[in-house]
């Protein structure tokens, strides 16, 4: 082999090695873009995980705040049926009155009105009586 040839022979190999050194550069390329599909899909599920976590705790919370204002607003709310009771039974106790007092003396106060508009009974007034 002359030296021409050796030089021929180098550049095949160069380029044989060149191709080689190619493939395995696509190869990790490609791994490394199939652990980015990996990883991304991982984050995305953590990510719906935590938000699915979170919206559980945030409907336990508020089932325990709307379960705390119940009990707080029994408590205190009865206190004011009671009061509303008092009142109602008060009302009725005022409007029994009322009508009783219509039934006893109702009939008296109609005569009392009758007679003052039949009986007219004309008076001058006291500016005409003091002027005369």
């Amino acid at each position: 082999m002359s030296a021409g040839n050796s030089r021929v022979g180098d550049n095949r190999r160069w380029r044989c090695f060149s191709a080689q050194n190619s493939a395995g550069i696509q190869t990790l390329l490609d791994a490394e873009r199939e652990a980015q599909k990996i990883v991304q899909q991982d984050r995305t599920k953590r990510i719906r995980d935590a938000k699915a976590e979170a919206q559980k705790e945030i409907e336990e919370y508020r089932k325990q705040k709307e379960d705390e204002f119940k009990k707080f607003e029994a408590e205190h709310s009865s206190g004011y049926k009671k009061a509303e009771e008092d009142a109602n039974k008060e009302a009725e106790v005022k409007l029994q009155e009322i009508k009783d007092a219509g039934n006893d003396k109702g009939s008296k106060v109609v005569e009392d009105l009758i007679h003052a508009l039949i009986d007219v009974k004309p008076e001058a007034s006291e500016k005409i009586v003091v002027k005369a």
